[in-house]
C-alpha cells in the first residue's frame, strides 16, 4: 500500500531494526513493480456465506487478482468496487473485464482457464486491447506473452506465478513426490488423500532443504508476504513459517476434499479444468457476467483510505483480505486514518471481512479511533462463532485468522 508514514501515540515507530528496514525496501520495491497475484487466494464459497449479498449492497474489496469480485457479482451485490493501490492488480481485472465482454466461452476459458490459448495475440489485438485503459494496454503489450507459450502457462507468471514455478521445478527433480501429487488430486476421497498424503508425499516432501527454502524472505516476497507479517505468524506458531505452512496444507488434504480445490490445483498444474475452477469461469458463470452483471463492477488505483474520501455514498460491505497486518507495522497512523474512513462511510449494519496472519489481531485492540478514542474492538460487533464455522471450511487456510464484524447502527467515532 502506497500510504504516507507518520507517527502514532498509539503504535510504536515502525520498523525500527535495520532488518526490517531492508526487508520494507526489499518489498515495495517488488511491489511496486510487479503483478503480484495472479489469482486470489481468498475462498469466495466462504465469502458469499459470511456477506450474505443482496442487490441492495455496495461492496468494497481489494482487487488482488480480480477473481473474487466477479463471484461477488455473481452472488447478487448490487455493485462491487474494486480498490488496489497496485495498478497492475487493476490491469488484471480490466483484462477480465474486457474477456466477459469480448471472447465467446471457448476463448475465454483458453485463456483463464488453461492460462494459454494458441490465438492469445490475435484475440488480445482485435477483441481486448481496445477495450483497456492506457495503464493496462501499456502493461499487457510488454507482458502478453505471459498467455502465449504452450509449454507455460499465465499461472507462472507475476510473482505468486514464479513461486508456484520454482515448486514444480523442484518437483521435477523428485518424481516420485510429484508422481504423489498427481495421485493426491485425483483421489476420490478424504480418506484416499489421507493415505496418499502420509504414505507418499509428507516423507519426502518436508526435508531439511525444503524447509529452509519455505523459511527465505525472498520466497514469502514472492507470495506477498512481507517480513512483518511473516513475524505475526511466526510468533503463534512453533514451527515458524515452514511448520504453518504444512499445518494449512495437512488441514486442507486431510479435512477437505482436493475435487473442487482450485485454490492448490491450479499451482500445481497451470491450469484450472472446467469442473474445478472459480465460479467466473464456468459456463453459466461467463453467460451471467455476460449478460450484464459485468457491469456491477469498476476499479480505483488508489489506496483504500483516498477511495473513501472520494466516495460519498454509504457501503454496506467490505471486504479488507489481510492488509492491515502490514499496515499495523508499515504504517500504523494511517491505518488509524483508514478505519476512521471505514466507518466513515460504513452504512448501519454494514459488515466487515478481514483477513489475517493472526487468530486475534493485535492491532483491534491497539487502535484507538476518534476524539474519545475508543477501542476499535468496541466499535465493531465480531460475529465469532460464525467465523470460526467458516474457517473451518476455507479450501485455502493459508490465514490463521478470519474475522467478521458489524457495525452497528449507532456506532460513532
Amino acid at each position: 500500500m502506497n500510504l504516507p508514514l507518520a507517527s502514532s501515540p498509539v503504535f510504536e515507530a515502525t520498523p525500527t531494526r535495520l532488518r526490517d528496514r531492508i526487508d520494507q525496501r526489499i518489498f515495495g520495491a517488488i511491489y511496486g513493480r510487479s503483478l503480484v497475484y495472479n489469482a486470489c487466494w481468498e475462498d469466495p464459497a466462504v465469502d458469499r456465506k459470511a456477506l450474505a449479498l443482496g442487490p441492495e449492497h455496495a461492496l468494497m474489496v481489494i482487487t488482488s487478482a480480480g477473481c473474487n469480485a466477479l463471484d461477488y457479482a455473481l452472488a447478487g451485490a448490487g455493485h462491487i468496487h474494486c480498490v488496489d493501490a497496485n495498478p497492475r492488480q487493476n490491469a488484471l481485472l480490466e483484462l477480465k473485464l474486457a474477456a466477459v465482454r469480448g471472447l465467446e466461452y471457448e476463448d475465454y476459458f483458453r485463456l483463464f482457464g488453461h492460462g494459454f490459448h494458441p490465438r492469445a495475440g490475435e484475440l488480445y489485438a482485435t477483441c481486448l486491447r481496445p477495450q483497456l485503459g492506457a495503464f493496462a494496454r501499456d502493461f499487457f503489450d510488454r507482458h502478453w506473452g505471459w498467455f502465449c507459450s504452450s509449454r507455460g502457462s499465465f499461472y507462472f507468471h507475476g510473482l505468486s506465478g514464479l513461486a508456484a514455478r520454482g515448486f514444480g521445478a523442484w518437483l521435477r527433480l523428485q518424481p516420485r513426490l510429484s508422481e504423489g501429487f498427481r495421485a493426491l488430486f485425483a483421489a476420490d476421497s478424504i480418506e484416499q488423500q489421507r493415505e496418499i498424503y502420509w504414505r507418499e508425499i509428507a516423507p519426502r516432501m518436508w526435508t531439511r532443504t525444503f524447509n529452509w527454502m519455505l523459511s527465505r524472505q525472498l520466497v514469502m516476497n514472492l507470495l506477498g508476504v512481507p517480513h512483518p507479517q511473516r513475524k505475526l505468524v511466526e510468533a503463534q506458531h512453533p514451527g515458524r513459517i515452514a511448520g504453518f505452512i504444512r499445518s494449512a496444507l495437512e488441514y486442507v488434504i486431510c479435512e477437505l476434499p482436493l475435487r473442487d480445490n482450485y485454490f492448490w490445483k491450479v499451482y500445481f498444474s497451470g491450469s484450472y479444468t472446467e469442473d474445478c475452477c472459480p465460479e467466473y469461469l464456468k459456463p453459466e458463470g461467463h453467460a451471467r457476467l455476460r449478460a450484464g452483471i459485468v457491469d456491477r463492477i469498476d476499479w480505483h488505483t488508489c489506496t483504500v483510505t483516498e477511495f473513501l474520501h472520494s466516495h460519498r455514498r454509504p457501503l454496506d460491505r467490505f471486504v479488507l483480505l489481510d492488509h492491515m497486518d502490514w499496515m499495523s507495522s508499515y504504517q500504523p497512523a494511517a491505518l488509524i486514518e483508514e478505519w476512521e474512513a471505514i466507518m466513515e462511510r460504513a452504512a448501519p449494519g454494514a459488515r466487515i471481512l478481514l483477513r489475517s496472519a493472526q487468530s486475534k489481531p493485535g492491532y483491534l485492540d491497539r487502535i484507538r479511533l476518534g476524539r474519545h478514542q475508543q477501542r476499535l474492538r468496541d466499535l465493531l460487533v465480531f460475529q465469532d462463532a460464525l467465523a470460526d464455522s467458516l474457517q473451518r471450511e476455507d479450501r485455502v487456510h493459508t490465514y490463521a485468522g478470519l474475522l467478521i464484524a458489524d457495525c452497528p447502527a449507532n456506532a460513532r467515532i
